[in-house]
């Protein structure tokens, strides 16, 4: 860790142009909910729960595009799994949860907005959109040319977060739509998505092989690395190879480790989402059951 700190700069690690970036969201945040928020219809004041949900979405954002992580994650296949498992699995569901209902209705009363949800927000194109992002991803020949064209990289990163924010919606929806699912068929949603998710996990787990010359090939991994770095930096190669290398694990054991923690992470984050969304159902189920039998009663006396 110590050789990780003194090989790269303070900018390098902690990434402070992302941190001014989430800091203006967050204030921006803040200005609407509390100073304009009477210019929304039907707002109400945001409980501080929605709040640090909120802010706990632009930490993990945080920690998946930027700081430490996003350093070692252009040196060890398995921190950029885990980086994109945190932004995309865990920061999606936290932001839809932390913005207010309110904000939403707000935008959707315009036709523009109508008609686009219309027809991107249909569940079956998010369940497939994300995944076949996240699929496409991993291919070798898209992984090697994103890492190495900073700007199509994020751009693409981008699109994969806006697919994965639209997949969360159906499961996280924040007020009804034509296209809202009943927990049930949210519960499989999120199944179907988890067998959509496996397959580019046990691509890169069983492959006989390291797949990605970006960790692999010294001349991709610095053009990879200069990303990270300031202008004109000298790319640290004994951080690559060698007895300086900041991994113990070799490009295959490394590339299986993070298969198999995306993969994980994915089955935890889903559980839980199911969980809760059966907790929903069966709160649900026992309102609706006492509102059902006074029907059924008043029926019966009716009948008489």
């Amino acid at each position: 860790m110590d050789q990780f700190f003194s090989t790269f700069t303070a900018r390098t690690i902690w990434t402070p142009e992302l941190v001014v970036v989430l800091a203006l969201i967050s204030f921006i945040y803040f200005i609407v909910i509390k100073k304009f928020r009477h210019l929304f219809p039907d707002s109400k004041p945001v409980p501080v729960r929605r709040i640090i949900y909120f802010h706990l979405g632009l930490l993990a954002i945080y920690l998946g595009f930027g700081g430490p992580l996003y350093v070692l994650g252009h040196i060890m296949l398995s921190m950029h799994m885990l980086s994109m498992a945190i932004v995309y699995l865990v920061a999606p569901p936290l932001l839809l949860i932390g913005i207010p209902a309110w904000f939403f209705k707000y935008f959707a009363r315009f036709k523009v907005v109508r008609g686009l949800f219309t027809v991107v927000g249909f569940p079956l194109i998010g369940l497939l959109l994300f995944n076949g992002i996240f699929s496409v991803y991993h291919l070798p020949v898209t992984f090697d040319y994103l890492m190495t064209n900073e700007s199509w990289h994020n751009t693409y990163q981008l699109g994969m977060l806006l697919a994965a924010m639209l997949m969360w919606w159906h499961i996280i929806p924040r007020f009804k739509t034509k296209y809202d699912l009943s927990e049930l068929k949210r519960m499989g949603y999120m199944f179907a998505s988890g067998v959509l998710f496996t397959p580019a996990c046990v691509l890169i787990i069983f492959a006989g092989e390291p797949l990605y010359a970006t960790y692999t090939d010294p001349a991709t991994w610095a053009i990879a690395m200069s990303y990270c770095l300031p202008p004109g930096a000298d790319i640290p190669f004994e951080v690559f190879s060698g007895e300086q290398s900041l991994t113990l694990l070799s490009p295959q054991q490394d590339q299986q480790f993070g298969g198999a923690m995306m993969k994980i992470i994915q089955e935890l984050t889903y559980g839980v989402a199911i969980g809760y969304t059966f907790r929903i159902w069966m709160k649900r189920d026992r309102e609706d059951t006492p509102k059902l039998k006074l029907k059924e009663y008043e029926m019966y006396q009716t009948n008489g």
